[in-house]
């Protein structure tokens, strides 16, 4: 409907920065220090680790060594990145002394912590929390980074244990989330944490070549705007739907598709992707 105002400051007259609406808007909903948005949270985890622990041991969990989509494992990532994975723990059980052991060794020199998002190991199992892990890694100097996935700003249809941004954002150094899932914007790998860190990651030459495009931009600020003024995102309004009115869509859909394919609605159980 008009111009595009994309790195270009209108109060000053003069060149900006294409991410600093978003970035200011994340800071608040947030509180972190300093944010980043880049074109989905693989490329952010990959620009994280690439700057921040090239040649470096990391230590992760072996729970927590998951695959996202499209087959991509967390391993990969980190091998292509420069760092130098460091299992800690079983796939069920890892303790804070399993971490202090790589740490005390010389094996480690930063922390990195993923949720699973999409899947939860129950029964015999034990893993460590983030503010712990914060007190381990500031203990023995080191950097704590955090790969959150589907990131939440807040409650919402999921499990009220589910952690938020703000909540992983409190302790770690750097945590890094999707822009789409729970947030219910675009597909973009978002970025928060301490200020010197965040610059660095986007002075970095990688962050140019993962930049997010204006549309992408114009959707996230606009979900993000949501998120502060309190209203119904989208993605949210149709995860919070009762079975009533579910079913009313199906029923119509399929009284659409009858004439061409009979067809019926009838219930089924299933779980909400990407």
């Amino acid at each position: 409907a008009g111009y595009s105002n994309l790195e270009y400051d209108l109060s000053t007259g003069k060149r900006g920065s294409r991410t600093a609406r978003v970035e200011e808007l994340l800071k608040e909903l947030t509180g972190a220090e300093g944010a980043f948005a880049v074109n989905n949270n693989a490329a952010a985890v990959f620009l994280m680790l690439s700057v921040l622990t090239p040649g470096m041991g990391v230590a992760i969990s072996r729970g927590e060594l998951v695959e996202i989509g499209g087959s991509f494992r967390v391993p990969d990532v980190m091998a292509r990145s420069g760092a130098r994975l460091v299992e800690v723990g079983a796939t069920n059980k890892t303790r804070l002394s399993d971490y202090e052991r790589v740490l005390e060794s010389g094996q480690a020199q930063a922390l990195l912590k993923v949720h699973p998002s999409n899947f939860k190991v129950v029964g015999f199992t034990q893993e460590v929390g983030v503010e712990e892990l914060a007190a381990l890694a500031a203990r023995y100097g080191v950097p704590l980074l955090c790969d959150l996935g589907s990131g939440a700003l807040g409650p919402g249809p999921w499990p009220q244990d589910y952690p938020t941004v703000q909540k992983w954002g409190a302790a770690a150094d750097v945590v890094c989330f999707s822009g789409d899932k729970l947030l219910g914007g675009p597909q973009a790998g978002i970025l928060v944490g301490k200020g010197e860190i965040i610059r660095r990651l986007k002075t970095d030459p990688l962050a140019r070549a993962l930049r997010l495009d204006k549309l992408s931009l114009a959707a996230l600020e606009a979900t993000l705007l949501d998120w502060r003024d309190g209203e119904a995102v989208p993605t949210l309004a149709m995860l919070e739907m009762s079975q009533k009115e579910l079913r009313q869509k199906a029923e119509g859909l399929a009284a659409l598709l009858a004439p061409l394919c009979p067809c019926e609605a009838v219930e089924t159980a299933g779980e909400a992707g990407g």
